[in-house]
């Protein structure tokens, strides 16, 4: 048991947040936390910290736990560079490689047989176990593991004080995961990240030895890796043993029958209450009425179930119709500073299509949908069309006007009654909707901005990052109204749920090209690795000779690579059993005693480490 919190009460002023919460983390446990924003989420977070104290209630943690907690948005700045920083990780491992090192030195200038020799044998062994047992000769595979899959392989060098927010939050992700804590508490990882790195992310963190909660509203991410769930709901937890898709199932029976339950013993109650009413008065009955009376006030009342919080609502519509060809980009060149993003760019979307544009972060989805919006020379729109936009950043609200005058400002010829009721669809309060915008929480301005967006009555909806601050009922309603509009859709998203929902088309940006799949994510994802078909035109006798010799030329490498990488994992077992062997001999009192072959033995293991590194780096390389 790692952490374990019993009975915890905690509220704010006269709100409570948590009523009666009870947890166990066990070591190497894989838990997912989940909740409706505001739920009070991170507030239980900061409890098992200890950051805050529960009203009532205890927290018990097990003694030397070391917690690695990555906040939302929660990087760090430094004056190091990326490297520098991930190397600081490993600071005392590499002080015992030079000391190591420096031991090798003394030794090798010790007269044996004197103290001091056997002083620094024993020092030797001393941190050539240590070594060993921290694996510190390959920390620089390990650092570049983590920041190649994180997406930091092109900034080793960059000072991270100049790096974007969601950089620093990635990059706290990373150290993180190199420190290898007991416990990793990860408050939405997956944010600020495309889906290569979730992906990569998902795989590492299902091996990760240590134990994780994790609060997310990736389903994707949530089925992956954990196995049992918790919810905070209406101040209460729940658990469920298993992955999200698990939790549904379970959710839905535990409500079923904690309703049937409730039902059974209400009709036992009004048979009991409704008998001592009759017999109560009689003295023949008045006995055993009197013992349902004993029943009745002994009887452990089931709570009666409180209905399911309902989810915002979204309906999306348009009155006219456009024309059939609703987008089409002919030869656009897109360009950031001197990068360039797409290069020679055609695109066709046609009337009804919903089509996701997917990529690496950085690689132009964002502005390419833009530059849809804005109007560019090389993209055209049907007659008819009328654009919605929706912008991940929401940098299209005003942050001082209110949330009722801010809809209602661009909607002037709807009633305050009818604008209300909009703010009230998407679960804004009567309290929120005289809150200032700029001091709305990042769901809560999601959710305006949908009702601003949904207001407009596009019949081509642009959406860039929709589920961004959603809470999972939020992003689920939001799947079910865009499935259900009959105009067009072209969309940005990393929430893979929501591009499986919605999506029959994919836009794939990768390199500066941008090509087409015509079909929906898991389509596109059990076919993405398949070599594309030839062209239909057949090329002249000699350029089919070339590109067939090309393709035997890079099967050939792909088979040599295969087989190198083989050879490399078996020299690298090899290796490490003549390492273990040749510590033993180090370990051995005689070998100690004996400067030759002392000598001899750290000679082998300084060549077993020279090529250990060399494999690993060229390991790398190749995978």
């Amino acid at each position: 048991m790692l952490i374990s919190c019993d009975n915890l009460t905690f509220g704010y002023d006269d709100a409570v947040v948590l009523d009666g919460v009870s947890l166990t983390i066990s070591e190497a446990e894989r838990i997912g936390f989940i909740g409706s924003n505001g739920a009070g989420k991170t507030t239980l977070l900061k409890l098992l910290l200890g950051e805050l104290h529960p009203d009532s209630g205890s927290v018990f943690r097990k003694n030397g736990l070391v917690i690695g907690y990555l906040a939302q948005n929660g990087g760090y700045d430094s004056e190091n560079t990326v490297y520098e920083e991930m190397r600081s990780v490993f600071k005392e491992d590499l002080q015992a490689i030079d000391s190591l090192h420096e031991v090798e030195l003394q030794i090798a200038n010790t007269p044996m047989q004197s103290q001091d020799y056997v002083r620094l044998s024993a020092r030797y062994e001393s941190l050539n176990k240590r070594i060993a047992a921290h694996d510190a000769y390959h920390t620089d595979v390990k650092i570049k593991t983590v920041l190649n899959g994180m997406g930091f392989a092109d900034k080793y060098d960059q000072v991270i004080s100049t790096m974007s927010g969601g950089e620093k939050t990635r990059l706290k992700l990373c150290r993180l995961l190199l420190e290898m804590p007991e416990l990793l508490i990860l408050d939405e990882p997956t944010n600020h990240l495309d889906l290569k790195t979730l992906f990569w992310l998902e795989d590492y963190l299902s091996s990760y030895r240590g134990a994780i909660l994790t609060v997310s509203h990736d389903r994707y991410f949530l089925d992956k890796l954990v196995t049992k769930v918790v919810e905070l709901e209406q101040c209460k937890l729940f658990e469920y043993k298993g992955n999200y898709t698990k939790y549904k199932v379970l959710k839905a029976e535990r409500l079923a029958f904690w309703e049937k339950e409730y039902e059974k013993q209400q009709v036992e109650i009004a048979h009991m209450q409704d008998y001592v009413n009759r017999n109560l008065v009689r003295a023949t009955t008045a006995k055993s009425a009197l013992s349902r009376v004993k029943k009745l006030e002994s009887m452990e009342l089931i709570e009666k179930p409180k209905p399911p919080e309902t989810p915002p609502r979204f309906h999306f519509t348009f009155r006219d119709r456009p024309y059939e060809r609703v987008l089409e980009i002919e030869h656009l060149n897109l360009r950031a500073g001197e990068k360039t993003l797409l290069e020679d760019a055609s695109l066709l979307v046609m009337r009804g299509r919903k089509v996701a544009i997917m990529g690496d972060n950085g690689t132009g989805k964002s502005t390419l949908i833009r530059e849809i919006v804005k109007g560019n020379r090389a993209i055209h729109t049907a007659r008819f069309v009328k654009i919605a936009y929706y912008d991940q950043e929401n940098l299209n609200l005003n942050p001082e006007n209110t949330v009722l005058a801010e809809l209602w400002e661009r909607f002037s010829l709807q009633s305050q009654t009818e604008i209300r009721k909009r703010l009230a669809r998407v679960k804004l309060s009567e309290e929120d909707i005289d809150k200032k915008v700029g001091a709305l929480s990042g769901g809560e301005r999601a959710k305006l901005a949908l009702a601003v967006f949904e207001a407009e009555e596009g019949n081509f909806l642009i959406l860039d990052e929709p589920t961004n601050h959603l809470d999972l009922l939020a992003r689920e309603s939001l799947e079910k109204a865009l499935k259900e509009f009959e105009g067009t859709i072209l969309f940005v998203s990393h929430d893979r749920y929501l591009i499986s929902a919605v999506a029959d088309g994919i836009v794939v940006i990768e390199n500066g090209k941008l090509s087409f799949f015509d079909g929906n994510y898991e389509a596109y994802q059990s076919t993405k690795n398949v070599p594309a078909a030839p062209p239909p035109a057949k090329p002249k006798e000699k350029e089919t000779e070339s590109k067939s010799s090309m393709t035997r030329a890079e099967k050939q490498a792909e088979v040599r690579r295969k087989l190198r990488v083989k050879e490399i994992e078996k020299r690298i077992t090899e290796l490490e059993t003549e390492e273990a062997l040749l510590n033993e001999k180090m370990a051995d009192p005689a070998v100690a005693a004996d400067y030759a072959k002392l000598s001899e033995v750290l000679s082998s293991l300084e060549k077993v480490h020279k090529e250990s590194e060399a494999l690993y780096e060229e390991y790398e390389t190749l995978l």
